[in-house]
């Protein structure tokens, strides 16, 4: 009788874990997996628009990473990306670990502020965009606004016309966008300190930057693994903000132009494109994945080994 019991038992167990498991498998190998795998195999044809041509192997990679017309403008793009990632770092996490420690010291509201620097990462990433190129309209944004009635005329300026100030611009707007998401991870980190070891170090006479420095800093290791990974990955898959604020071509004059730019324009074409092939847009596409995937990981890798476990 046990056995006959035991069998549909785990009958119905397996059924189970096979109606949660399969769906999201399916799912991923529909819509991950799969187009990975077709972008990767694109790569190697020649394209007539969207009518797949004759084999050409690595020819494409080669335009892509070496070609007179399209290698200059991937490695500017690139710049950018780097640009942005190593100012995001700054910015971005700096400014969230920072916040967090204001929190942690639970000051008075801190609460209601824990909800607000929140509020931003929440809002659809195509309405910060359109908001920040309000915020930055030469003519009545509320940045050039504010600097006339403080006196500073002379730094008004056409923020995103400028190709000085473009690529800055979109910076802040996206740290602005998610700077609440670091701050809250680095929150719940340093809400795992045991208060004696923050209360011993200050026995110790220990001041408020040698705090953060030795004590606090090493031991939200782990948030800041998540941290950088994540932003690394997402400086690189950089799109929303840049197409919503500054176009599809990188205005001005190539200034914000960042991969994911070019990959669109690449593949599918825009009214100044000068090329339009979508083998080499998944070239590209297939190149930017390997790079993040190979890079991404080798970052996690180095940063788990520098983890102090508490």
């Amino acid at each position: 009788m046990h056995v006959s019991r035991q069998q549909p038992r785990t009958l119905k167990h397996r059924l189970w874990v096979a109606f949660l498991v399969v769906p999201p498998i399916v799912f991923m190998s529909l819509f991950v997996v799969y187009p990975i795998l077709s972008a990767f195999a694109y790569a190697f044809y020649d394209w007539q628009g969207l009518a797949r041509g004759e084999f050409v192997g690595l020819k494409n990679f080669r335009e892509v990473l070496f070609g007179a017309t399209m290698a200059p403008v991937v490695w500017n793009a690139f710049l950018h990306n780097v640009y942005a990632l190593i100012a995001l770092m700054i910015i971005q996490n700096g400014g969230g670990f920072l916040l967090a420690w204001l929190l942690y010291k639970e000051p008075f509201g801190f609460r209601f502020h824990r909800i607000a620097i929140f509020v931003p990462v929440v809002l659809s990433t195509i309405i910060v965009g359109f908001l920040w190129k309000l915020f930055l309209n030469p003519n009545f944004g509320i940045i050039n606004q504010a600097l006339y009635s403080l006196g500073l005329d002379s730094w008004a300026r056409p923020w995103l016309g400028d190709s000085s100030t473009a690529l800055g611009a979109l910076i802040l707007a996206n740290a602005w966008h998610f700077v609440g998401f670091p701050a809250l991870v680095y929150l719940a980190g340093m809400q795992r300190i045991p208060p004696e070891v923050i209360e011993a170090a200050r026995l110790d006479g220990t001041n408020e930057w040698q705090l953060l420095k030795t004590i606090v800093w090493p031991l939200v290791a782990p948030s800041t693994t998540i941290l950088f990974t994540l932003l690394f990955i997402g400086a690189f898959n950089w799109f929303e903000i840049p197409y919503v604020m500054a176009g599809l071509d990188g205005s001005p004059f190539g200034s914000t132009d960042v991969l994911g730019l070019v990959f669109y324009r690449t593949a599918f074409g825009n009214q100044s494109a000068s090329i339009q092939n979508f083998g080499m847009g998944s070239a590209l596409a297939t190149l930017l994945f390997l790079f993040i995937v190979v890079f991404a990981s080798m970052l996690t890798l180095w940063l788990r080994r520098r983890e102090i476990q508490f």
